[in-house]
């Protein structure tokens, strides 16, 4: 047992009726629950655990005071943040390289208007995260893919010929670089980051590096930074971060960016000024500085530990129990990316029928194929692993193996 509480199925209840998508909402069309059985919510990337107990206290210290006007970012908002980078990551920065941005998507469309013009192509890996779809098209730009593909290992890997391939044909001189990748959960090494760099600095592509993944990275692996693996990169990356994924505080909105070239820091300057919106609410400011505390740091390693134990439950599950469904074992991130299309042709099921079902005995996981990639489901196994374990049963007995 460690230091920190990570909830149960009853931290899952208590969540009912908070106006929360991910505990009220059922995503998959037209499915109900079985009168017997409690909901288990595997789906948006939200964690059904108590966050870190310095964050509330934070948030809560602030509002006792009876002011909410203007305000700035002092020195501790921004050593908070070089401390946790430096740290966590091995990651130098000055207050200048820091940059506010209302959210990481946000801040990838700020980053694609200094690169780019509207129509232009951009590339990015597949699967690809829902929410770069929807940010990149609705902003006049059009998404060129690179499938990633699962070596004989079953490890999800870059093709680099057809990175370079695509980036030639299309003219792309942008790319949106996930690491740790959603949804696969890939962490990236240094060597593979470096060779695709050099794809890039050959073809004069800028990089959006969102690593607002990079604190959840499972035993065994470690995280190496996408600007930090050569001054080429340095130069030619914008890295988005926010403790949202990491503590469960997307509801707070906000991100930072992370950027050495200072050409780029002033046009991100420029930019994010525009709409005269994008700027920071002062509880996600004070979030962040009771997140990014040594505290912090204690409670998130055990929350890898947690992770680590859900994802091994899970893939032994799903490896030894379950055949026709297909899939990567995560290095980092919460996430699990299934291709059922075997089990789904053996079963003369849809992927619709399949999904329905699932919720049916109370597991709501989500629709992978919006991530580019037929017959998927995405699951979240951000919750206490008692959760996990009776979730996979339910998997097993009446789902997959009913």
């Amino acid at each position: 047992m460690g230091k920190y509480n990570f909830g149960s199925m009853d931290f899952i209840a208590s969540r009912e009726g908070t106006w929360t998508n991910a505990v009220d909402r059922i995503p998959i069309p037209g499915a109900t629950i079985k009168e017997g059985f409690s909901k288990i919510p595997m789906w948006v990337a939200d964690m059904n655990v108590p966050t870190y107990e310095g964050i509330p206290a934070a948030i809560i210290e602030r509002a006792k005071q009876p002011h909410y006007g203007y305000f700035y970012q002092p020195k501790e908002y921004f050593d908070a943040i070089i401390n946790w980078q430096k740290t966590r990551n091995g990651i130098d920065l000055k207050p200048e390289n820091i940059g506010y941005e209302n959210g990481v998507l946000g801040g990838v469309v700020s980053a694609l208007n200094i690169f780019l013009r509207k129509g232009d192509n951009v590339l990015l890996h597949s699967p690809t995260y829902i929410g770069f779809t929807g940010c990149i098209t609705n902003n006049g730009y059009k998404i060129i893919h690179s499938p990633l593909y699962r070596d004989a290992e079953g490890i999800w890997r870059m093709d680099y010929e057809d990175m370079e391939k695509k980036i030639v044909e299309n003219k792309i001189h942008a790319t949106v670089f996930c690491n740790p990748h959603n949804p696969s959960g890939r962490v990236w090494t240094k060597e593979e980051i470096e060779k695709a760099f050099a794809i890039f600095k050959k073809h004069d592509v800028m990089v959006v590096a969102d690593e607002i993944w990079s604190d959840l990275i499972l035993k065994g692996h470690k995280f190496v930074s996408t600007a930090n693996v050569n001054e080429d990169a340095r130069m030619r990356t914008i890295t988005i971060s926010a403790p949202s994924k990491t503590f469960n505080l997307a509801g707070f909105v906000g991100s930072y960016r992370m950027v050495y070239n200072p050409k780029l820091i002033d046009q991100m300057n420029k930019e994010t000024s525009l709409s005269h919106y994008d700027s920071m609410n002062v509880l996600w400011m004070h979030s962040l500085m009771g997140a990014y505390d040594q505290g912090g740091m204690e409670w998130v390693d055990e929350l890898c530990d947690l992770l680590t134990q859900n994802v091994d439950h899970a893939y032994k599950v799903l490896t030894e129990k379950v055949k026709g469904v297909k899939l990567a074992k995560p290095e980092g991130t919460y996430l699990l990316y299934l291709d059922c299309t075997e089990w789904l042709e053996e079963h003369n099921m849809t992927i619709e029928e399949l999904q329905r079902k699932g919720v049916e005995y109370g597991v709501v996981w989500q629709d992978g194929r919006p991530f580019h990639g037929p017959n998927s489901i995405r699951i979240n196994l951000a919750l206490s692993h008692d959760a996990v374990v009776e979730a996979f049963d339910r998997l097993d007995k009446y789902v997959f193996n009913a």
